[in-house]
């Protein structure tokens, strides 16, 4: 049967130091990253995101997933810590907006078990919420890392069709002109 996942895609525009958005040259469209991290079990990038307890919500699975794998509380005052969890927080508790739920092709589908998630992309938009704080890898990661979506992005999984959809709902639902 199903095995429940739960993926959050979280993403931010690319800045130059001064805070500017920056723009790919070639087709003059906003660059978007997006948290990846390093899988412990096999050293593939990927986003977070794992598996929903029984009779847990997604979107509680999503913010624990992302906070475990990609903000983990080691080498934090905390403080610092304490302002990062309320930027998770803040950036959760907007809901998100769902890219996708049902079956994935995932290397630890069998012919009786298989992987089914739901992926919501969670958008800092002004890198208020995590866009300008550390990262920690934790748990199931070995690094966790700010990184481009780019057409030939190569993850985990299908986590590329996934972030693609992200960079594609972006880049429709704001314009910079």
């Amino acid at each position: 049967g199903p095995n429940h996942a739960a993926d959050p895609v979280v993403t931010r525009w690319m800045r130059d130091a001064a805070g500017n958005v920056l723009f790919d040259e070639a087709t003059g469209q906003a660059r978007v990253e997006f948290v990846a991290i390093k899988r412990k079990d096999n050293g593939q990038w990927a986003i977070p995101g794992g598996m929903v307890d029984p009779g847990e919500d997604v979107s509680i699975t999503l913010k624990r997933e992302f906070a475990e794998e990609a903000a983990d509380s080691h080498g934090f005052a905390p403080e610092e810590y304490n302002l990062i969890k309320e930027g998770i927080a803040k950036l959760f508790s907007s809901g998100g907006v769902q890219l996708y739920s049902g079956y994935v092709d995932d290397p630890r589908n069998t012919d009786n078990a298989w992987m089914e998630t739901t992926v919501v992309l969670f958008h800092d938009n002004d890198n208020c919420a995590v866009g300008r704080y550390r990262l920690q890898s934790g748990t199931d990661a070995t690094a966790v890392q700010w990184q481009e979506i780019t057409a030939d992005i190569d993850l985990y999984a299908s986590h590329e069709d996934f972030v693609i959809k992200a960079k594609d709902y972006l880049l429709k639902k704001y314009s910079f002109d």
